[in-house]
């Protein structure tokens, strides 16, 4: 495999050209549910790819992030984003211990090459700097991306963040302890 570069992403760079080469696909089989208290995995059928317009949603968001203090890291190889993740600035929670990872994605030809693993590491050293105990994830309850962050060491959140599970109603809330 080719060397991979990671690096802190500027807000200059966070642009549709940044996205040209990046595959947000994924077949989904299986997903995650709660069901009477319990998490159950149940054939949900979809195929997820990022059209334009979610592109640029993101691109607002990921700017969005980088303006109010958060970071964005990008993977990169050959010059081309293979993988990017981002983490918020604002700490919540009752003890204000939580820091949220807002984003982590690889493109589709490098999953599974730990690109994904890398970049959750780095954003867990930088909620670290930003005072945070835990990483929050809002996650997708696919079978995959469950079996990911299960394999980072995530659990299902201890405390909730309202605001973020009422957004997507079906995404896990998963949390990792940084000082273990």
């Amino acid at each position: 495999m080719e060397t991979i570069l990671y690096k802190k992403l500027e807000l200059y760079e966070i642009n549709e050209e940044l996205f040209k080469d990046f595959n947000r696909y994924q077949e989904v089989k299986k997903c995650w549910r709660k069901v009477d208290g319990k998490w159950v995995l149940k054939n949900i059928a979809f195929t997820e790819q990022w059209s334009k317009k979610e592109y640029q949603y993101l691109i607002k968001c990921l700017q969005n992030s980088i303006n109010t203090g958060g970071k964005v890291l990008g993977a990169f190889c050959d010059k081309k984003l293979i993988g990017f993740a981002s983490v918020e600035n604002n700490l919540f929670g009752l003890h204000n211990e939580y820091i949220q990872l807002s984003c982590i994605h690889t493109s589709y030809e490098f999953r599974g090459t730990g690109v994904g693993k890398k970049l959750f590491f780095l954003m867990c050293n930088h909620a670290k700097e930003l005072g945070a105990q835990k990483l929050y994830i809002s996650a997708h309850s696919s079978e995959e991306t469950q079996a990911f962050y299960t394999a980072m060491g995530c659990i299902e959140a201890k405390e909730y963040n309202t605001e973020l599970a009422e957004h997507e109603p079906c995404d896990c809330q998963m949390e990792y302890e940084l000082f273990k």
